[in-house]
Order: structure tokens, then C-alpha cells, then sequence
């Protein structure tokens, strides 16, 4: 009996301490695409973009435009052409679409390329203002990915006041 005593007075100390622990355990989490919408940064880095690639997305409009009306045109002129003015006109407008196709892609490449830089630039800034918050707000643990978060523990607020802050 008395060492059954002991061990539940062993065992109550124990879930007291580590109760205690736990209580000044403190976590936060952060909203990544939240950021990504709302932050200064963020929203800089997409006129960035933007202004950089509106000028080539202009162009593929017009390229794209373009070879739809000539394509309308030979559908509705083909009838009427010599067999090789058809087979030439063919492949003028298979040689417009692998060009058009060709700077589509590399359009897309070069965008999304441009994208994660300058959303890798907001996310570094982001990572340095979570641990200045987490720092002076004493968290143990910030997390960027979670499947449920009460909200009392959301800081996305506060990193992303603290961001507008430091970029002005």
C-alpha cells in the first residue's frame, strides 16, 4: 500500500510539473497566403510584375488574335484556293501557332520564374519579421502550416502590421 502511495504522490507531481510547463508553453501561427494577399510587400512585388510583363502578355494577345484571324480567313478562303496555295498557307499557319505556342511558353516560364523569386524575397522579409514578433513576444513555437488553428493564436495580424512597418 505504501508504495502505491507513493507512486500516485510521484505521479501527481509529475502531471503537476509538466502541467506547469505546458501553461507557459506558448504558440503562435502565421497565415502565409494571407500575407502573400494582404502585405505591402506582396502587393509591391505584383505591380513589379505587372509593370514587368504586361508589354509581352500585350504581345501574345496580338499574336494570338492575329493567327486566329487567319485562320478564319483560310477557313472561309480555302475553298476557293489552288491546292498549293492551300498547302502553303497550311503550314504558314502551323509555323504562326508552334511560334505562338513556343513564346507562350517561355511567357509562362519566365513569369512564374519572376513570381517565386519576388515571392521567396516577401517570404524571407515575412520569416525575419515572425521571428522578431516571436522573439520579443517570448512564442516557443510559430507555425506556418496547420490544418486547424484556434484564432486567439493567429499573429498574422501582427506580421503583417509589422511588415507594412518595415517596408515603408
Amino acid at each position: 500500500m505504501k508504495n502505491f502511495t507513493r507512486t500516485v504522490v510521484a505521479a501527481s507531481l509529475l502531471a503537476g510539473l509538466s502541467f506547469s510547463a505546458f501553461a507557459e508553453f506558448k504558440a503562435g501561427f502565421v497565415n502565409t497566403d494571407r500575407i502573400f494577399r494582404e502585405a505591402n510587400a506582396a502587393k509591391a512585388a505584383q505591380t513589379k510584375l505587372e509593370q514587368e510583363f504586361t508589354k509581352r502578355e500585350k504581345e501574345l494577345i496580338t499574336l494570338r488574335d492575329n493567327l486566329k484571324r487567319a485562320s478564319e480567313a483560310f477557313e472561309r478562303d480555302a475553298p476557293t484556293m489552288a491546292e498549293s496555295q492551300r498547302i502553303a498557307k497550311q503550314r504558314e499557319l502551323v509555323e504562326q501557332d508552334r511560334e505562338f505556342q513556343r513564346k507562350s511558353r517561355e511567357f509562362q516560364e519566365d513569369l512564374s520564374n519572376r513570381k517565386n523569386e519576388e515571392l521567396a524575397r516577401v517570404l524571407d522579409q515575412a520569416n525575419r519579421v515572425v521571428q522578431q514578433v516571436a522573439e520579443t513576444e517570448q512564442y516557443d513555437v510559430i507555425l506556418q502550416e496547420a490544418v486547424y488553428v484556434n484564432p486567439k493564436h493567429d499573429i498574422t495580424d501582427k506580421v503583417i502590421k509589422a511588415l507594412n512597418a518595415a517596408t515603408k
